[in-house]
């Protein structure tokens, strides 16, 4: 009995000891939009749904897996999470996501560019406790948040390719195997086509997708390409983006202080349960074919830091009390009926 009582005291103190995992543990939704590595980042098999690929997309980035996933042309998005709550530290970077931008030294006049496929993050808190990603999303308000070319509220459709459709090669590019593989509109007036290449020839379209066309909802970050010395370079944004800066360098680290309301003005949060990232470019570029975010797994950069006295201690030692307007956080909250609102209505809290 004695070593039985030995063996579970150790086991507990590894389990102690081991604390929380740094790297992601779930992936809760994939939907790329149409673009040259979909069906093969992951690999769609026939009769495969969305649940079988986001089982796949999960293996694939999970766990430190050092797979890679594709979220296709612009809108494309993944929903992630850790086994635990990423904690908000005062004054540090909270996590980073990895992804396969690197720089280029070998063109003149592209320091600092090269391949850059920047993605928009976005984060939530599990507010209502039921362990899913359906609760309010706030955006990180990286580098191009406030530029004047960035298009809030973009909206784009793209269409399933039908099945009777014959392709329109490019004669003088014959890598353009089909120009007009899938047709996409915005809400802008524009429209046009994921051009389809000669070195992926699968159908672009997500192939486990029954709807006939899929529509996404987001921010539009400004072209970053340029031709430079014979060669397409994509530069990277200053902070802010998944996918943007090269996984080793300090700009790809991620701040949650960068989260803002759907109307732009920042709140604070103590932890995030939820990450998502999404294509933040529509732009379509010669042999490299449109622009696609791609991500290889995700770090928390403290993974055991606890939480700063937040909003459950403060209410809880001083708030008792009815149709109170306090600031916590710098946060205006209205206190009614045993529960914390934002200016917006939102309920932040519950005591």
């Amino acid at each position: 009995m004695k070593k039985v009582f030995t063996y579970l005291a150790m086991m507990v103190a590894m389990t102690v000891m081991a604390g929380n995992s740094p790297y992601l543990k779930h992936v809760y939704e994939y939907m790329p939009a149409p673009g040259q590595f979909v069906n093969t980042m992951p690999t769609y098999e026939d009769g495969d749904d969305a649940n079988d690929m986001r089982m796949k997309a999960e293996e694939a980035i999970a766990d430190n897996a050092q797979g890679m996933i594709c979220l296709g042309g612009w809108g494309g998005y993944v929903v992630f999470g850790f086994d635990h709550p990423v904690v908000n530290v005062r004054g540090e970077n909270d996590f980073q996501i990895e992804g396969n931008a690197f720089y280029t030294s070998a063109t003149e006049g592209a320091a600092g560019g090269g391949s850059c496929e920047p993605g928009i993050v976005m984060v939530s808190v599990d507010q209502n406790d039921n362990g899913k990603p359906d609760d309010e999303w706030y955006e990180l308000a990286g580098s191009e948040y406030t530029n004047p070319l960035t298009i809030h509220g973009y909206r784009v459709t793209y269409e399933r390719t039908p099945e009777d459709h014959v392709r329109t090669p490019d004669t003088k590019q014959n890598y353009r195997i089909d120009t007009t593989h899938v047709h996409w509109t915005d809400n802008q007036g524009g429209e046009g086509y994921i051009v389809q290449l000669s070195f992926h020839k699968q159908p672009y379209f997500p192939q486990w997708v029954d709807e006939e066309e899929l529509t996404f909802e987001g921010a539009r970050l400004p072209d970053n390409y340029a031709y430079v010395n014979n060669q397409w370079v994509l530069y990277p944004y200053a902070y802010g983006y998944a996918d943007n800066h090269p996984d080793t360098c300090r700009l790809a680290q991620l701040n949650i202080d960068w989260a803002v309301r759907a109307d732009g003005t920042p709140l604070h949060l103590d932890a995030v349960d939820f990450i998502k990232v999404y294509t933040a470019l529509h732009q379509q570029i010669g042999m490299m074919g449109e622009t696609s975010t791609e991500i290889k797994g995700a770090r928390d950069l403290h993974p055991d830091a606890e939480r700063e006295t937040g909003l459950e201690e403060i209410i809880n030692a001083k708030c008792k009390m009815q149709n109170a307007k306090l600031i916590i956080n710098g946060q205006l909250l209205i206190i009614r009926d045993n529960q914390a609102f934002n200016p917006l209505g939102t309920k932040v809290y519950t005591y």
